[in-house]
């Protein structure tokens, strides 16, 4: 068994960090995390999970130890996958791999499991709070077009409880937000909504908030009001916690037509759930991990 072990790798002209813990000729679990976040929101579940695989976590670009370019444009999906195809291509050289991905890590994680550049090493994925941009587009244009009165009031529901991702779009003021004091009261926000009882402050977090913003700005917009055909090329489960307060359950309607091998799983959680249900977590990607091994 390998103690952590902690890697900086060369993505582009960014220096991209990264943590592997476990056994090294164990099977490869990539956990990619969202925002404001960084690898440590998977600190939990890699530790129920570090015994049987080899753990590799990184920090997306704009977040935790990894560099945080100021231009939005350098935060585009195609760039994200490059980080991902940068860590494992590092880390762990030509071995197929189980990938894990939380919020915005599962969104950026999409674009990788539906290209061709690692769709034979990507041997599964589990996506937790995170859809696939263009399927949300997709689900949006269904919606709009049908004319059908229950669908538009699901999509008037995500869209309400989306509400921060329109803020997102206005320039600076996020970042502002995040400068004047929302780090400081980040673990507050956390304990009170997201039942998180132990959140506590990390000096990494302004950052992690202000430079994240980027990554709705660079895709969101674009990314739905042109979405692309995006097909799944590995197995996908999907964990959907059922108190999640930004993510809806509908908008893994019709996901079945964009993944061919598709689980759906349930779980009571709020959506921070690697951290408030780590084990239920760690359960269900182990399951599957087994399923497709």
């Amino acid at each position: 068994m390998s103690q952590q072990k902690t890697h900086w790798i060369i993505s582009g002209d960014l220096l991209i960090h990264a943590v592997i813990e476990g056994d090294s000729k164990a099977t490869p679990l990539v956990l990619v995390h969202g925002y404001p976040d960084n690898l440590q929101v998977w600190d939990q579940v890699t530790q129920r999970l570090k015994d049987r695989y080899l753990i590799i976590r990184y920090d997306v670009r704009g977040a935790g130890k990894s560099d945080k370019p100021s231009k939005t444009n350098s935060y585009k999906l195609p760039l994200l996958a490059k980080d991902l195809e940068a860590v494992v291509n590092a880390l762990i050289p030509g071995r197929g791999f189980h990938l894990i991905a939380h919020d915005w890590g599962s969104i950026q994680c999409w674009e990788s499991v539906t290209g061709d550049t690692l769709k034979d090493r990507i041997l599964s994925y589990t996506s937790i709070s995170g859809p696939c941009l263009d399927h949300v587009g997709w689900w949006i244009r269904n919606a709009v077009s049908s004319a059908n009165l229950s669908k538009l009031k699901r999509m008037a529901d995500q869209l309400a409880h989306s509400w921060y991702v329109f803020m997102f779009q206005i320039p600076v003021v996020p970042e502002a937000i995040w400068r004047i004091g929302l780090d400081k009261y980040w673990p507050d926000y956390l304990k009170k909504h997201e039942e998180i009882s132990d959140a506590t402050y990390h000096s990494s977090q302004r950052d992690d908030g202000q430079y994240g913003v980027k990554l709705y700005r660079a895709n969101f917009v674009s990314r739905l009001l042109n979405p692309r055909i995006r097909i799944a090329r590995c197995p996908v489960q999907v964990i959907v916690p059922k108190r999640d307060a930004y993510v809806r359950p509908q908008l893994m309607d019709g996901l079945s037509s964009w993944v061919a091998d598709l689980k759906i799983l349930a779980i009571d959680a709020p959506h921070w759930a690697p951290i408030t249900q780590p084990e239920r977590v760690a359960q269900a990607v182990s399951q599957f991990v087994t399923e497709h091994s």
